[in-house]
């Protein structure tokens, strides 16, 4: 299976908690203070990544599927995968930042907390 191929899985929630959810845009720009005047702007690349966070609220079992989608599919976070923007709906391309993070909620339910760098 190439990198484009992978998706978020179906097994897991497809829209993150509205709790937790952040976006950061690409910062792109390239700042030169002059001794008069406005500082000068430009454009630093064609590329730039953002970056957001997200949280899942997930029982047990997904829990399961979220290890094995990042540990294995995904080469322990170093490929890249498709799923669907929260805000705009549209497919993105990203990356794991760090690993997973799981916070108990109850018995049955944790919190998953990802990282991940938006390429597209």
């Amino acid at each position: 299976m190439s990198e484009a191929d992978i998706v978020w899985p179906l097994l897991l929630p497809q829209d993150p908690l509205l709790d937790g959810w952040q976006e950061n845009l690409p910062d792109n720009t390239l700042r030169t203070e002059m001794e008069q005047g406005p500082a000068k702007l430009r454009r630093r690349s064609t590329a730039a990544s953002g970056r957001m966070t997200l949280q899942f609220l997930l029982s047990g079992s997904e829990g399961g599927v979220l290890d094995h989608f990042y540990t294995a599919t995904l080469a322990s976070g170093t490929k890249t995968f498709r799923m669907a923007h929260p805000r705009r709906g549209d497919m993105m391309t990203c990356r794991f930042m760090s690993p997973p993070e799981y916070t108990a909620v109850n018995g049955a339910y944790c919190r998953a907390r990802l990282t991940l760098e938006v390429l597209a």
